[in-house]
């Protein structure tokens, strides 16, 4: 057996990968890692990662190939790899592609690469009923309307499609990018962001023109979207996650295109106007009066003879969503997103649906270029108040996990933090609205919830973001595409059960680059020997695999000042 003791990794043969955080090669195996592995678990020595069909796929799709996987594996494995974790990742490799959809006809054709898959698809009770005909012994005729479902369905099987039918070419909309906003700042996209307009476009072939687009928030997703919609010329839907993120949407378009107020169309709960730009929420598609009615604004994708669909925050859309979607996959389809994780497992109809990830840029490597602040995170741990132990024993799970969140003395850690942090731009963020009001009313700053009216929202916005609101208290709504460039800390005291995606978007709020250079610091609240840790350590995942180092402190160290 060949042995390199100074290689940080071990490859084992279930497919899990463990990586040693200490190792001078730490940064370099992680960096290769992260193209085609998933992180698993980060504890402070040894991390975990797992090889999956669909992180493979996600991978190649992304034109990392698998000798360059097992490459990666060869380069920093501290053992020599087990033989057939070699084989299965060129397996799983080598199934995307066998199968391929193209267009032919009025319909569309399914080409199998060999005869003995082809019949056992054929066999197949679900993938059957999606198939119009058998035309030869490795071809079928698919009716358009099942396109998206059978993809969904083939991946279910482990044999991803490559989707090369290609699309409809939407309402022509001529839309330029300024050389610069209209406060007259020069702009243009950065050289990562024309690179993934590029490749999702792939030169208007059928190669592009559906996918998604992994960035960390800061990095310009929006711009992006902007630079696709550019790039195509045709009229769009835009789906986001809040009214608030409808809103700059329209701004980010009126102030760096060639578009006008009237070109772009809000349908909100606010106005039901279409545009040849129109902007809704994920919200506002799925409202119903109630489980038994229809989703009334789904006919929001046939107003228009939209070219392109563009999901933002995608690792959020809801399952009626995918399942509208499925039915109209002749329309090109980008998803913006800061990770692809999915708290409901939905990775694969995401990649079936939407499309493969098409570009992602590590955050590690934007805030070296300085194009998102540098950022610490902090786990600060204190201890549940011994009047509430006997209440927290005897408590179900759902209740322990709430007695821990709302610890009452997070408020005076958050107090000491905001002494040390005093002058800085600082979000205090939570999850319980009880434990907000509270700690707002103490702290004598304002409050921002789903209750909040949009008016008062948009106000507190401007406040925080001009600098005359220091503290604002916010709770989960202001997770999504808040655009608050200013803000240096974030102090989370509660957040949803183990919720990498959450992590991600809070984190975010405190990436935009500042103007003095100066970094970031993200601290997150935890009650130790409590439900509470574990769902932290989960959280803090996310923070891991984007490669930023996770400090553990104790309350006291802030309580001494």
């Amino acid at each position: 057996m060949d042995y390199k003791p100074e290689n940080p990794i071990i490859v084992q043969g279930d497919k899990t990968v463990l990586l040693e955080v200490h190792s001078p090669l730490y940064e370099q195996a992680r960096d290769g890692l992260a193209r085609f592995a998933e992180l698993v678990k980060s504890p402070e020595h040894i991390h975990t990662y797992r090889i999956t069909p669909l992180s493979i796929w996600n991978a190649v799709a992304a034109g990392f190939s698998a000798d360059e996987a097992v490459s990666t594996l060869e380069s920093f494995a501290k053992y020599d790899i087990p033989a057939h974790v070699i084989t299965e990742i060129k397996d799983y490799a080598g199934r995307y592609g066998r199968i391929k959809l193209e267009k032919d006809g009025d319909r569309l054709k399914l080409s199998v690469s060999d005869i003995y898959l082809a019949e056992e698809l054929y066999r197949h009770k679900v993938i059957f009923a999606l198939i119009a005909e058998r035309s030869d012994k490795t071809e079928f005729k698919v009716l358009p309307i099942n396109r998206g479902l059978l993809k969904q369905e083939l991946i279910r099987i482990g044999w991803p499609a490559e989707d090369l039918a290609g699309y409809v070419k939407g309402e022509k909309f001529e839309i330029n990018l300024n050389d610069q906003t209209s406060v007259g700042a020069p702009f243009k996209l950065r050289d990562y962001q024309q690179n993934a307009v590029d490749i999702f476009h792939a030169g208007g072939g059928v190669k592009g023109g559906s996918g998604v687009v992994v960035m960390p928030c800061g990095a310009g997703k929006t711009i992006i979207g902007i630079g696709t919609m550019a790039c195509l010329d045709t009229s769009t839907l835009i789906i986001t996650t809040s009214t608030t993120a409808l809103r700059q949407w329209r701004e980010e378009l009126i102030d760096k295109t060639s578009v006008t107020e009237d070109d772009v169309g809000e349908y909100s709960g606010f106005a039901k106007d279409i545009a040849p730009i129109t902007i809704t929420t994920y919200q506002m598609l799925t409202h119903r009066k109630s489980k038994q009615e229809n989703f009334e604004h789904f006919e929001l994708f046939n107003k228009r003879k939209w070219g392109l669909i563009v999901y933002d925050e995608v690792h959020v859309l809801p399952a009626p969503v995918f399942m509208v979607t499925a039915q109209i996959q002749a329309t090109r389809r980008l998803g913006l997103t800061a990770t692809l994780v999915r708290e409901d497992g939905k990775e694969e109809d995401v990649f079936a649906l939407i499309g493969p990830k098409r570009a992602d840029v590590p955050w590690k490597v934007l805030e070296d270029s300085g194009w998102i602040a540098p950022a610490i995170c902090r786990e600060v741990r204190l201890t549940l108040p011994e009047e509430l132990k006997m209440e927290y024993a005897i408590a179900n799970n759902r209740d322990k996990f709430r007695i821990a969140s709302e610890n009452s003395e997070k408020l005076k850690v958050v107090e000491k933090l905001l002494e040390k942090h005093q002058g800085e731009s600082t979000l205090v963020i939570g999850q319980y609205l009880s434990q907000l009001e509270y700690i707002a009313e103490k702290l004598d700053a304002p409050l921002l919830t789903g209750k909040t009216k949009q008016s008062l929202r948009d106000e507190l916005f401007k406040g925080f973001k001009d600098g005359e609101i220091k503290v604002l208290v916010v709770s989960k709504v202001a997770n999504f595409a808040v655009d608050l460039p200013d803000a240096r800390v974030a102090i989370q005291v509660s957040g949803t059960f183990g919720s990498r995606q959450e992590e991600a978007q809070r984190l975010g709020r405190i990436l935009r680059p500042k103007e003095d250079g100066g970094q970031a610091t993200f601290y997150t609240l935890v009650t130790r020997d409590t439900t509470e840790m574990g769902f932290a350590q989960h959280r803090q995942l996310f923070l891991t695999e984007q490669g930023y180092a996770y400090e553990i402190l104790d309350a006291s160290v802030y309580e001494q000042g």
